[in-house]
């Protein structure tokens, strides 16, 4: 971006869109592997293999195990599991969007996280990742205007997964919801594509005014534990948010912000900018030597 020129993604995606072809292929890979996983670990642990039995070996799609998890997980003595998985299934099973942004995000922490060992480790167990599922649910049942289910949904999903996502706010692909515990994003705030996110972290407002006023974070982020950003400001793509940094101001692409307020590494004048993706290559330290007195 010339000039260091800031702005805003437009999930949920900004490159391209794989052709419909390619997208069924990736899921089709995926669900083969989950598949593959799930036999391999019922074999070695029996205790685990009634479960992985009813929550992946007996469904015939990713859609369809993961409407049945996310039913289960969700479910409550008056928001019935049947309902949800109906609800969930219905939305996945109609809309590709929705499936491929489910694989990306799955490819998105089997390769950056070193503790996710395989990829139905992620489906089953990572409540970031079925957070951020649900949400999208919500997000379309919002879209459509059949906004109390979408909060009630909403509810559910914090309560459940201490993850709280207003329906509203706009979430791209490949998201990597790292621990999750926490985490708070706010009604208008956009998260683009590749986006890393740890636990603790606020994406909120400023005050009780209404309007767009949350932020907007671009592709290839990477936002440390603790940190809050906060008001209708933009971080660039690229750019690093280091842990418990409170950030009020824009950040250019491809730079790191750190401190509480943040200041940009190298000064507000001249960042000092980086050329890897840390949302991507999750890189929290790299900067520490232009910036001595910061402890991540």
């Amino acid at each position: 971006m010339p000039g260091g020129e800031l702005r805003y993604p437009t999930p949920p995606a900004t490159p391209p869109q794989p052709s419909t072809e390619s997208v069924v292929e990736d899921e089709s890979w995926v669900w083969a592997q989950i598949k593959a996983e799930a036999r391999r670990d019922a074999e070695s642990e029996p205790a685990l293999a009634s479960y992985l039995y009813s929550t992946i070996l007996s469904h015939s799609s990713l859609e369809r195990s993961l409407s049945f998890h996310l039913g289960n997980k969700l479910c409550s003595s008056t928001l019935l599991s049947t309902l949800l998985y109906d609800l969930f299934l219905n939305s996945l099973s109609t809309d590709p969007d929705l499936r491929s942004a489910t694989v990306a995000d799955l490819r998105a922490a089997r390769v950056r996280d070193p503790a996710c060992v395989s990829f139905s480790h992620c489906l089953l167990n990572y409540k970031g990742f079925l957070a951020c599922q649900a949400h999208r649910v919500a997000h379309k049942l919002w879209t459509e205007s059949r906004r109390p289910l979408a909060l009630a949904l909403h509810s559910r999903i914090a309560d459940v997964f201490a993850v709280d996502i207003h329906p509203a706010a706009k979430i791209g692909k490949g998201i990597l919801f790292d621990h999750a515990t926490g985490v708070v994003v706010g009604e208008t705030a956009v998260i683009g594509n590749n986006v890393s996110i740890l636990h603790h972290v606020t994406l909120g407002g400023t005050g009780k005014s209404g309007g767009d006023r949350h932020p907007k974070i671009g592709d290839g982020v990477l936002i440390g534990a603790g940190a809050t950003i906060l008001g209708n400001i933009k971080i660039g793509e690229g750019a690093k948010i280091g842990a418990g940094s409170v950030v009020l101001i824009d950040v250019p692409p491809r730079t790191t912000a750190v401190g509480n307020p943040a200041r940009l590494v190298g000064g507000k004048e001249k960042p000092s900018r980086h050329e890897d993706v840390p949302g991507e290559s999750m890189d929290h330290t790299s900067f520490i030597s232009e910036w001595s007195d910061y402890i991540i």
